[in-house]
């Protein structure tokens, strides 16, 4: 690993913390309990940096040596300096975001990766008129789905939060600011919380909770954020006229979720359960658009005589008195010759009336209120009050347009075997007949999804994603279910049945499933309704549990390409919806450096992914980090359609096609070499806490679809990434690489694939990425926990060889050698992770070789500390 210098201030956070932490040890339990960390970790320092196989030696006898009690206090403190580590490097990046746009011109007012920046690319490729147009077709819509959940409790992120806070006041303290030593005193305070809460839950979360843990960021970040995305964009498109004329922006963003909505393989998640997952996200956005109008109200504080009413307003304020005259007469009170003010107050009471479903003054749905916000906004221009109407009323208005009375769509998401299923036993048994309890749950599930969107709209649930889609029939079932569903009933919902393409034979069928489902006369129905818009997805991870991460990029790449041109051929208007998890072998990595690698086509200013677990919060917990990832997702969607990249990306396949096939091949027969071999399912649970995730309470999803591990088609993809990254293999993220990349053997070839292929480059990169979280030296004694010789020994053959070609093809001495700050947050962290995975270690072999039974908890419970630790060092879960 390359070694690389720590900026100065974020040194100095993490030595203040990290001294704050031993301060909180040793008084909290003592000076042999901070000498036992220290201990460990001054050898696991030298084993990493050495590296030293003596000092790793050294650091394994006295973890050994370590009572269980000792063990486990030692696990959590590591676990604890992660949290404060990963918090001052978090704060750090708010800092240079911070200073680098302090220091822009104003001749060059954005980063160059920048949503300004890229739509004057577009437009010196287009033109004005034509990029502008892209601009407001543009569609983001992250899906935020909750499997894995973050290994850390709720009570650890609040507490993690409120040390970022402090963090933040330390460095920005000023003249009468907060003074240091208080500053001192209340850190302490919380890092000594922190130290004291308990870092796992007791129980797994609910499906709810899972919920109400989303809607948290929501709340902090989101309802704010994406309209001050909005914002920063239409000024810099308007300079000077900003805030004083119609916005240049459109709501890009519309929010998606599956949390409550995703029952596949989860039994937690029923039809009560959607429903009161669309009341907790209506309930939580309409609090929210109501805060916001009554400040907005609060403002408009303009007197009649200078900003008089318009008669489009007059007439909604005699409307509003028809409403509720009393209401309108305590409004009137309260602004008196103020008729913006007191329309605006009596629109917020009718939010109010709709959270607490009061029918006499509720909104029936969003549209009304939006229109009723453009009359108000209509009225302020009319009267020359331009900043007033396009101020912090156009915030208000961008936040309707984005989130509705719903927040966030709800999607339904089964297997398409569950449908078979139900219509084989209807078919035998009648609708009327008596029914399998899983049948009867599936029509619910769909007058579920009636119910929602009745209450909420349509824009609130519409979307049933089928899981495994294998043939046009399995689209059908969806459409059969619902008219059996809603049959005789009064409402009956629009569904948009959406394909989910998962395994390789899948995803290679894909386009003739998709050219049999034409011809349903649900789908032509809806085609004519909507625009002929169609949405399809793909999963990237199933896709690399099947064939491995090298064969299964190439392969969606490949999907795409020929989904794209079946759109053309068909005059679809094509959303591809990327089921990308956070870890690499998901499909995760950079979002927008993706997206510039997309087949030409594809994109055509539409990206929709899901965002999982950890990375909604690392991504989108905290606002200036959500700005700037939504900004550059939203750049890159849309220069992906710019002629210049297009040209690139077309050019590039066809001149690397016949590098890409013996890639794909020599890979997947490398990968399927070892997974397919005998036992390989049951090695592969011995020598990962494969079987101990299951006991750890991160997510309300089972790890597995069955109880045996047996095959592995039946093991989720997540556990599959998550544990062979606790054992510091990583293998779910660069399997078959090596091998493929020593068959091709022409260096000059591949060097020349990574700076002309951005396919190729982005996978070479999140390949390195992935291999810098490995440690050899770790990984061999994971894999000595099984008796397979064999396997273990492909498995570190292809890892030397996969780091060989990478760091050949890239140039590089070292992993990271070229990428700074991945280097630097990978530097920081690895000796500890080192640390962590020795404890982990030493309670696997106990528990794999045969612990005493009244050691057996205790030994779990380790094993579980530590891996919320590992997670918490390496940044991923799966």
């Amino acid at each position: 690993m390359a070694n690389h210098e720590v900026p100065e201030p974020l040194r100095n956070d993490v030595r203040v913390l990290g001294e704050f932490l031993g301060r909180v040890l040793r008084e909290a339990v003592g000076d042999d309990l901070l000498a036992d960390v220290e201990r460990l970790r001054e050898l696991a320092i030298r084993a990493h940096n050495g590296p030293d196989a003596e000092a790793l030696a050294q650091a394994e006898e006295l973890v050994s040596g370590f009572t269980l009690a000792r063990a486990e206090q030692v696990a959590r403190a590591f676990t604890c300096y992660f949290h404060l580590a990963n918090t001052a490097e978090e704060y750090h990046r708010i800092r240079v975001l911070r200073e680098r746009e302090a220091s822009l011109q104003p001749s060059h007012l954005a980063p160059d990766d920048s949503l300004p920046a890229a739509v004057a690319q577009l437009a010196q490729e287009v033109g004005q008129d034509v990029a502008r147009q892209r601009l407001a077709d543009m569609e983001f819509r992250p899906v935020l789905t909750a499997h894995p959940t973050e290994a850390r409790r709720r009570a650890v992120s609040a507490s993690i939060r409120r040390i970022a806070e402090l963090v933040a006041e330390r460095d920005s303290r000023s003249g009468g600011g907060m003074s240091l030593a208080e500053n001192d005193r209340k850190l302490l305070g919380e890092i000594d919380t922190l130290w004291r809460t308990a870092p796992l839950r007791e129980a797994k979360p609910t499906v709810l909770d899972e919920v109400r843990t989303v809607l948290s960021v929501f709340e902090s970040t989101l309802a704010d954020t994406l309209p001050d995305v909005y914002r920063r964009l239409d000024d810099w498109l308007l300079a000077d006229a900003a805030g004083t004329t119609a916005p240049a922006v459109r709501a890009f963003a519309r929010l998606g979720s599956w949390i409550g909505g995703d029952r596949d393989g989860n039994p937690n998640v029923t039809a009560e359960i959607t429903l009161q997952a669309a009341q907790l996200s209506s309930d939580k956005v309409l609090s929210e658009l109501e805060a916001s109008a009554r400040r907005t109200a609060g403002g408009l504080t303009l007197s009649a005589d200078d900003t008089p009413a318009s008669a489009g307003l007059a007439a909604l304020w005699e409307s509003q008195i028809a409403l509720d005259g009393a209401l309108a007469e305590r409004i009137a009170v309260d602004a008196p010759n103020e008729p913006h003010r007191r329309v605006v107050y009596f629109l917020a009471e009718r939010l109010a009336a709709t959270r607490s479903q009061d029918a006499s003054l509720a909104y029936p749905d969003a549209s009304e209120f939006e229109s009723d916000l453009t009359v108000v906004q209509q009225s302020l221009a009319e009267a020359g009050a331009t900043r007033s109407a396009f101020g912090e009323l156009q915030r208000l208005i961008w936040q309707v347009q984005t989130f509705g009375f719903h927040l966030a769509e709800l999607e339904v998401r089964q297997h398409s075997q569950v449908h078979e299923g139900a219509l084989a036993d209807i078919a035998k048994n009648g609708i009327d007949g008596e029914l399998e309890p899983r049948t009867l749950e599936v029509l619910a599930t769909f007058r579920a999804l009636g119910e929602v969107q009745r209450r909420f709209g349509l824009e609130a649930a519409r979307r049933y994603i089928v899981s495994f889609t294998q043939s046009p029939e399995h689209l059908a079932a969806v459409y059969q279910l619902a008219e059996i569903a809603f049959e005789g009933a009064d409402f009956t919902p629009i569904i948009d049945a959406i394909p989910l393409f998962e395994t390789f034979a899948d995803l290679e069928a894909s386009v003739d499933i998709l050219e049999a489902a034409l011809e349903f006369p649900q789908v032509q129905r809806r085609l004519a309704e909507n625009g002929r818009r169609v949405e399809i997805m793909l999963g990237y991870s199933d896709s690399s549990k099947d064939v491995g991460p090298v064969s299964a990029t190439l392969t969606l790449d490949a999907a795409q390409r020929r989904i794209t041109e079946w759109a053309h051929r068909n005059n679809i208007v094509l959303t591809l919806f990327h089921g990308r998890g956070g870890a690499l072998g998901r499909g995760g990595g950079p979002a927008n450096r993706a997206l510039l690698a997309q087949p030409p086509g594809s994109v055509d200013g539409r990206f929709k992914l899901t965002e999982q677990g950890e990375v909604i919060f690392a991504r989108y917990g905290d606002p200036v980090i959500a700005a700037r990832h939504i900004e550059q997702v939203a750049a890159a969607t849309l220069l992906a359609g710019a002629p210049s990249v297009e040209k690139r990306n077309s050019a590039a396949t066809e001149r690397f096609t016949p590098l890409a096939a013996r890639i794909d091949e020599t890979s997947r027969v490398r990968f399927h070499k070892l997974v397919k071999s005998p036992g390989f399912p049951q090695w592969f649970a011995e020598v990962t806490p494969l079987e101990e995730l299951g006991l750890l309470p991160i997510g309300s999803r089972p790890a597995r679809r069955g109880l045996s591990v047996e095959s592995l088609d039946d093991l989720r993809a997540i556990p599959w990434v998550f544990s062979w990254s606790q054992a510091r293999i990583n293998l779910a993220g660069w399997y078959g690489l090596g091998t493929a990349l020593e068959e091709v053997g022409d260096l000059d070839e591949l060097q020349a694939a990574y700076a002309q292929w951005p396919l190729f480059t982005t996978m070479i990169d999140n390949v390195e990425m992935s291999l810098a979280k490995t440690d050899q030296r770790i990984a061999e004694r994971y894999l000595a926990l099984g008796d397979r010789a064999d396997l273990a020994g492909q498995v570190l053959e292809e890892m030397a060889l996969t780091r060989k070609w990478v760091l050949l093809i890239t140039e590089s001495d070292a992993i990271l050698s070229r990428r700074r700050i991945l280097g630097r947050a990978v530097q920081l962290r690895s000796p500890y992770v080192d640390a962590l995975s020795l404890l982990q270690l030493r309670a696997l072999r106990t528990l794999r070789t045969g612990a005493a039974p009244e050691q057996v908890d205790d030994l779990r419970r380790l094993l579980l500390l530590s891996v919320n630790g590992v997670s918490a060092g390496l940044q991923n879960t799966g």
